[in-house]
Order: structure tokens, then sequence, then C-alpha cells
């Protein structure tokens, strides 16, 4: 466990040091060289929220379909629940998503 410290220790200071060494002298323009950073952003803004939501909503849909199967009377219970949680998650997707389109309009 320390050794994987160190190891990360001296990985975050080489970083570090290594973006104060290579840093800009502001020649060039700032609008032009951010292009790369907002699609970097705009492709995790979307990426990381969708992966979020698969894995929330499989989970969602596995537990109720477990709790469905134990107790099959239980169906009108578990089923509203369920549907209302996979909305909200989703609108955390479509947050993502909205997100995205304003990174993307940065770019262009």
């Amino acid at each position: 466990m320390k050794r994987a410290f160190v190891y990360f220790l001296s990985l975050l200071s080489t970083l570090l040091i290594a973006s104060s060494a290579l840093a800009d002298d502001g020649s060039s323009n700032a609008a032009s060289s951010n292009f790369g950073w907002f699609a970097l952003a705009a492709a995790l803004a979307i990426g990381l929220p969708a992966l979020g939501g698969a894995l929330g909503q499989g989970r969602a849909a596995a537990a109720a379909l477990e709790g469905i199967a134990r107790n099959p009377g239980a169906s009108g219970k578990i089923f509203v629940p369920m549907i209302l949680a996979m909305a909200l998650i989703e609108s955390l997707v479509l947050f993502g998503l909205l997100m995205a389109f304003v990174l993307s309009g940065k770019i262009a």
C-alpha cells in the first residue's frame, strides 16, 4: 500500500511540474487552443451520464423484477415507483446531453 502511494505521489508531482514547465507563453490565440478541451468535455458530458444512467436503470429494473418475482401480488405497488425512478434517472442523462450540446456549440 505504501509503495502504491509513493508511485501515485511521484506521478502526481511529475504531472504538476510538467504542466508548468510546458506552459504556453501567451502568444497564441486562447480561444482556438481550447477547442480540443471543449470537444473532450462534450464527449465526457454525454458519455459519463449515459454510462451511469444505463447502470442505474439496469439495477433499478433488476431489483423491481426480483421483487415482483418474489411477490407477484405486489407488482402494482412496485411497478409505478420503478417507472418513476427510471424517469428520474433518464432526466439526469438528458441534462448531460444538454451540457454536451452547449459545449459543442463552443467548438464551432
